[in-house]
């Protein structure tokens, strides 16, 4: 399968260093059948969504949603800016069709402040997933800045949650998969 892991914003680290935690364990023990991709959003410039189909876009932005319209699996990172998701991830949703999650399973792990905004993937960033389409893996990871020191991640349980995400993510899109080709296949032609 093709996986991709989005690092949701252009500034700070903490999405980012999430983000890798996560290709780091997609690399230990999902690599050997799947293709894996990192889409660090501080290190490529896209452009504002006009309305344009997203082919007709160049440079970055179309690396990007070329690469997320050809991935079976999609790990979302965001942080919480104002009690919501960063103008440079809703740009990413805009640039791509209604329907571009389709057929893909999507999970996210949020990175934040403080505990007061824990349902923010619920209230803005699932319903934006669930109306493009995605499968979404219920639970999420949530990481507070209490949890990073150093650059890196110091919590025990919030690896033990990545971990526990990436697993659940993979045995979903597997099923899924399953899924759908019994019921391509009953059709008989």
């Amino acid at each position: 399968m093709n996986i991709v892991v989005v690092s949701g914003s252009n500034v700070g680290e903490k999405t980012s260093i999430a983000a890798n935690k996560v290709m780091n364990v997609l690399k230990e023990k999902y690599s050997e059948d799947n293709s894996v991709n990192l889409l660090d959003l501080k290190e490529l410039t896209l452009e504002f969504s006009d309305g344009r189909n997203y082919l007709d876009y160049t440079g970055d932005t179309k690396y990007v949603t070329q690469t997320l319209m050809n991935a079976d699996i999609i790990f979302f990172g965001t942080p919480i800016f104002q009690a919501s998701i960063p103008a440079s991830l809703k740009n990413l949703f805009d640039l791509l069709p209604q329907k571009a999650f389709e057929y893909k399973t999507c999970s996210i792990i949020t990175t934040a402040g403080s505990n007061k905004h824990y349902l923010i993937p619920e209230q803005q960033l699932k319903p934006i997933l669930g109306y493009m389409k995605a499968n979404i893996v219920p639970n999420y990871v949530y990481i507070l800045d209490t949890d990073f020191d150093n650059g890196e991640i110091i919590n025990d349980d919030i690896h033990f949650r990545i971990d526990k995400l990436v697993e659940d993510t993979i045995v979903l899109a597997k099923a899924y998969k399953d899924i759908w080709a019994q019921q391509e296949d009953s059709y008989g032609f």
